[in-house]
């Protein structure tokens, strides 16, 4: 490198650039099939990435919990308590490693909290509450700005949620697919997605509407293979088991995003189709609302007609994004076209049902709160504050900060509840945890007091 000129200010690289110079360091024109070329080569890329983290086998599991993680953050015993009980009911699950230095499945883990639910102190909530009878609680994390922490949060709420002994199931309606990688699921196609619940209801509704044109003499719409596949698909056949023994999955991969266009050419041929009940009837109809404690949608960033199924099918609405101007004013817009889009629907809905002396459709939700991710409390306090008052009631009181632990979880396409903490100190492992244990607290509040307040309905109807 030449020596600098004395007293003489150096520009910016963006002058003096030469257009010759710059001309011969590009390619030939990109083609079409370039494209391809790099897709193969980011598949390849990641799946090795995906691949970190995983066992020699590339399939992913679940590491083991230490007694001290049992007894900080999995129930609350102490650790002399849990060896005297362990020791005393040797048909206990027992872990592997020495006395004082034992390790165990979550598995194990979820056996022994049931018996000190059964034989421990009365006054003591060692499991998390559920009320029987019913539906589970759908949260849906959305907001259509890209990159504000979405997948990362409803990861990590569904692990809390398995760690608290719920069962979940995750739903991944993102063509890219990170949560599925996260959960280490696989899927082939499009037919191994939410898709095709989308498009059994659809053919649901166009045979009711068929057999109506029928009896008025009138030809059917037209009715394609697709369709036909569709009605044979079972939601349960579409769940995965994940490497989480009480978490598991739809997943997602590139070609779920025809839905995006397939959608509203089903609209459009049959337009009393209730489009964005789809998903919802899928849960409930055939029971999984039943099988699981908490359903969670991780969506696309767009509000796309997946994400309305998503938005409709909640109870819950979870909406994450950083302390900055340009990420309060896009989810402030969010919340305008949410507001747009479903009373829009309200009002023509509701037009045709009075019309027809039938009961309105109203969308609720139990709960919808705004999270800020990736939190920098040194930098962003005043921001984060600002966005609070102006947000009031819709924002969670807990900041999820950015911690390096969260960051070198990130890169090992993992959740900080999969990382073995000896691989930090103490200290760094417990603030990381603190990042996503602050977000359960709150959103496990909204669902067991939307579930409490359900109860206390059920109970006076």
């Amino acid at each position: 490198m030449a020596p600098k000129t004395p007293g003489k200010q150096d520009l910016p690289p963006y002058f003096n650039i030469d257009p010759k110079q710059a001309a011969s360091r590009l390619s030939d024109p990109i083609e079409t099939a370039r494209f391809a070329k790099a897709a193969a080569f980011a598949g390849r890329g990641r799946d090795d990435l995906a691949r970190r983290g995983y066992a020699p086998d590339g399939t992913k599991r679940l590491r083991k919990f230490s007694i001290w993680e049992i007894c900080r953050y999995l129930i609350p015993v102490a650790a002399a308590h849990l060896r005297r009980v362990l020791k005393a009911n040797p048909d206990l699950p027992q872990g592997e490693g020495e006395a004082g230095a034992k390790w165990f499945t979550l598995e194990e883990v979820l056996a022994i909290r049931d018996h000190f639910a059964t034989e421990g102190s009365a006054g003591k909530a060692y499991k998390s509450w559920r009320p029987e009878g019913l539906p589970a609680k759908v949260v849906a994390v959305a907001n259509f700005k890209g990159g504000v922490g979405k997948t990362s949060t409803a990861a990590h709420l569904a692990m809390s949620a398995a760690l608290d002994g719920y069962k979940v199931l995750v739903i991944d309606l993102d063509s890219q697919g990170s949560m599925t990688s996260i959960m280490g699921g696989k899927v082939e196609d499009e037919w191994q997605t939410a898709f095709p619940l989308i498009a059994r209801d659809f053919a649901k509704s166009l045979t009711a509407e068929n057999a109506v044109r029928e009896a008025a003499g009138q030809p059917p719409h037209p009715f394609d293979e697709t369709l036909t596949e569709a009605l044979e698909v079972s939601p349960r056949n579409l769940v995965q088991k994940t490497h989480w023994p009480n978490i598991d999955l739809i997943g997602a991969q590139l070609n779920l995003y025809w839905a995006e266009f397939q959608v509203p050419v089903w609209r459009m041929q049959h337009r009393s189709w209730p489009l964005w009940d789809a998903l919802q009837n899928a849960l409930d109809g055939d029971g999984l609302l039943d099988a699981y404690d908490i359903v969670i949608l991780d969506t696309p960033p767009a509000l796309g007609y997946l994400t309305i199924n998503a938005l409709a099918a909640a109870d819950i609405l979870l909406v994450p994004l950083g302390a900055s101007f340009l990420e309060f004013d896009s989810t402030g817009r969010f919340f305008d076209m949410i507001y747009s889009t479903f009373a829009s629907i309200e009002d023509g809905e509701n037009r045709i049902r009075r019309r027809d002396g039938l009961p309105e459709v109203r969308f609720e939700w139990d709960a919808v709160r705004a999270i800020i991710t990736r939190f920098d409390a040194a930098q962003q306090t005043d921001l984060a504050n600002v966005i609070q008052a102006y947000f009031g009631d819709f924002m969670t009181a807990y900041r999820q900060e950015m911690t390096a632990m969260v960051g070198q979880a990130g890169e090992q396409v993992s959740g900080i509840y999969e990382t073995d903490y000896r691989d930090f100190n103490r200290e760094t492992y417990v603030r990381g945890r603190e990042t996503f244990d602050g977000t359960w607290a709150e959103v496990k509040s909204l669902i067991l007091g939307s579930w409490w307040r359900d109860m206390q309905m059920a109970q006076e109807a």
